[in-house]
């Protein structure tokens, strides 16, 4: 059963701003609200828990499952655009609410690339779109042959879901893949296998493109990545050539026209050690990796994302400073004792410049509760900053040995 959580939907105003509705109520659902006040939107969300970040701060909420389709069609009436905060609603469903009018960006035809991995790299393949070696795991053998003709550790990945390193195996030999790919396939998981890259680092290309075909890239962007998980963005890439960032832009153009993709899309890319660029994942929501668009460019992902998935004129996407410094807030292995309030209060007096987004989350170990944006001029200086802003916000201990009594 599915229940507003506030307000009751209204039946379509020509004269009223527009309404978005965005599935999923999780943090990047939270700050396209954030973007939705500013341009005199309203966001309604669809969340399943009263408590999820997006449903905390949203005035109209459906409270219900992105699997129920009852629960879509409740949370898309009157709405101008539908849209997600996360890739896992099933297309049948989206498929069924273009029938009945709904106005689903981006469409199913674009989403299931970023569902479906192997569906993806098929798709990439079939474009020309240099990618790492894979194949498709039916059963142990399948994954050793390509071990052996590949190299070990290989890359095993579940086909559908997984993110932050969820889903995803290195495994070293036959003996250590062998349970893993058992299980997995005896609890119905479809499994790939991809080359392990010998990678320089990981970059992002972000992208937005509307209905109409107009598209804008933001500046290609380094990821740090840890224990699977973002860590650290910086914008732009440092030490990436001008030919590379242009060949890194234009290739996620290219792919957000060729799969037909509305709104923001990431291209996660591989950059090896001689120089080429690998297409890793791509997301079709907002992104980890643009974060520090929200204060470090002329216009953040999510307003961006707002735009394109009602048409609008896509906005600057010009930096504002010559770098910005995205670090996660990620949960300590144990909560501090200091409330996040009161770290928040010593963060603002010794650096006043860090812009902190909380996500209204829980802590729990390595759980991304919230980023700070730091602008600098010194790539080196701004990156230490914003880690020590985070790791304080995250433990409540200053990486340099501050005494926060003394601030």
């Amino acid at each position: 059963m599915t229940t507003w959580c506030s307000v009751s939907a209204r039946s379509f105003d020509s004269s009223a701003m527009p309404t978005v509705t965005m599935i999923g109520g999780g943090q990047l659902a939270r700050m396209t609200h954030q973007a939705a006040i500013a341009l005199g939107q309203r966001l309604r969300v669809l969340a399943e828990r009263p408590d999820d970040p997006a449903a905390q701060v949203t005035p109209e909420v459906v409270l219900g499952s992105h699997d129920d389709l009852a629960a879509l069609r409740k949370a898309a009436v009157g709405s101008h655009a539908l849209t997600f905060d996360h890739e896992h609603v099933p297309t049948e469903h989206l498929e069924a609410l273009i029938a009945e009018g709904v106005n689903v960006q981006p469409p199913p035809s674009a989403l299931i690339f970023a569902q479906d991995k192997l569906r993806m790299r098929r798709k990439l393949a079939e474009l020309g779109v240099p990618i790492p070696a894979y194949t498709e795991v039916n059963s142990v053998a399948d994954a050793v042959a390509f071990a052996d003709e590949h190299g070990w550790p290989f890359v095993l990945k579940a086909v559908r879901g997984g993110y932050d390193g969820r889903g995803v195996w290195m495994p070293a030999d036959a003996a250590e893949a062998a349970p893993i790919i058992e299980d997995q396939l005896a609890h119905g998981v479809s499994l790939m296998a991809e080359a392990k890259v010998d990678l320089k680092r990981e970059l992002s290309a972000m992208v937005a493109r509307s209905p109409f075909g107009q598209a804008a890239a933001w500046p290609v962007v380094e990821t740090v990545q840890r224990n699977g998980q973002c860590a650290v963005v910086i914008a732009p890439a440092q030490d990436l050539s001008a030919a590379k960032a242009t060949e890194a832009e234009s290739l996620a153009l290219r792919l957000a026209a060729e799969l037909g993709v509305t709104g923001a899309m990431a291209v996660e890319l591989f950059e090896t050690h001689s120089g080429d660029l690998l297409v890793n994942e791509l997301a079709m929501r907002p992104h980890n990796s643009g974060h520090w668009g929200m204060d470090g460019a002329c216009t953040g992902q999510f307003e961006q994302h707002l735009r394109a998935v009602l048409d609008y004129p896509l906005g600057s996407t010009r930096p504002l400073a010559p770098v910005t410094v995205m670090a996660n807030i990620l949960g300590a292995p144990e909560a501090p004792e200091m409330s996040m309030d009161e770290r928040l209060h010593h963060l603002s007096a010794r650096i006043p410049e860090a812009k902190v987004h909380l996500y209204g989350k829980g802590e729990r170990p390595d759980r991304k509760i919230g980023h700070i944006n730091i602008l600098g001029d010194d790539p080196a200086e701004t990156r230490e900053k914003a880690e020590r802003a985070a790791h304080w916000m995250s433990h409540a201990i200053w990486t340099d040995g501050w005494d926060h009594h003394n601030d």
